[in-house]
């Protein structure tokens, strides 16, 4: 079955007070394009959530939206009692036993020293983060997938709609092509004769034929026929694609190559009725062209 391109989905996880939400969107696109959204603390994730979401979903603009929210006091970092009470005891080694007395060091200098602080909220943001969030976007991925594929279930019927009522305005065509060759005999000859009759001369039934071969020969489409026919049958199987393949891109491929061949039958064609049928063909292409843009 074919999915659509437009599809939400999104999961949410807790680790250790610390609440991760994933909401993953996606909407039509030529290609796969991604935004990602994520708070500073799990910018150095990107590129592995990017190559994440692009496993699953092929094609179509698609937004990442990742929501930290952390529990009172997890945010708090931890100072390293034992490594500033080294850094203290250097300091005042380095100071001469004259001043120490009247030697006072800053708290906020010493804290920023290497190793004085650890566990700070970016550091442990990052280590959660890179545990649960796989798992959140499996867990969204696969509601924006089941989605696509619910639409895709509607696009397929609305496709297959129109491909119903193409073939068979086909057909009517098909039918009405060997008319029109006889028609143009009666017409010409009709002509010809009223022509001929005013210098009392007679059409030779040879030079009738000929003209006749000609104009079949000019206003054939029985070639275009059989290719836009055959053209509904591989869109019927692309429809159904066995091996779950994203089939946008060969779909709006064969819209075009459809509308290639309809174009043709309607230069060969001077009938008013086949025109007919063949403009609203080209409707129903153009209809099936816009609606492939919404297809995976």
């Amino acid at each position: 079955m074919i999915r659509s391109m437009t599809g939400f989905g999104s999961a949410t996880g807790e680790v250790d007070g610390t609440r991760f939400v994933v909401e993953v969107r996606a909407v039509n696109g030529k290609f796969y394009k991604s935004t990602l959204r994520l708070p500073d603390d799990l910018q150095p994730l990107e590129a592995e959530i990017d190559q994440a979401v692009s496993r699953r979903l092929g094609r179509g603009s698609v937004t990442v939206a990742v929501r930290v929210a952390a529990a009172p006091g997890a945010a708090a970092a931890r100072v390293n009692a034992a490594v500033v009470a080294e850094y203290l005891r250097q300091l005042r080694d380095a100071v001469p036993p004259d001043m120490r007395e009247q030697c006072r060091f800053d708290a906020a200098a010493v804290l920023a020293l290497p190793g004085a602080v650890e566990g700070g909220s970016e550091d442990r943001v990052l280590e959660q983060g890179r545990g649960v969030l796989a798992r959140l976007l499996e867990e969204a991925c696969d509601r924006v997938i089941e989605m696509r594929r619910r639409e895709g279930a509607a696009l397929a019927a609305q496709l297959r709609g129109l491909a119903v009522e193409m073939a068979a305005r086909l057909d009517r065509i098909e039918r009405r092509a060997p008319e029109v060759v006889v028609a143009y005999r009666e017409r010409l000859r009709q002509r010809v004769d009223a022509l001929l009759a005013e210098v009392g001369a007679a059409l030779r039934d040879e030079d009738l034929i000929r003209e006749v071969a000609i104009y079949a020969d000019r206003s054939d489409i029985a070639e275009e026929v059989i290719r836009l026919k055959g053209h509904l049958a591989q869109f019927e199987q692309v429809l159904s694609p066995a091996d779950g393949r994203p089939a946008g891109r060969v779909l709006d491929f064969l819209s075009q190559e459809m509308l290639r061949e309809a174009n043709t039958i309607g230069s060969k064609s001077s009938d008013g009725e086949i025109t007919r049928e063949i403009v609203e063909v080209k409707g129903l292409i153009d209809r099936i062209k816009e609606q492939a843009q919404n297809v995976e």
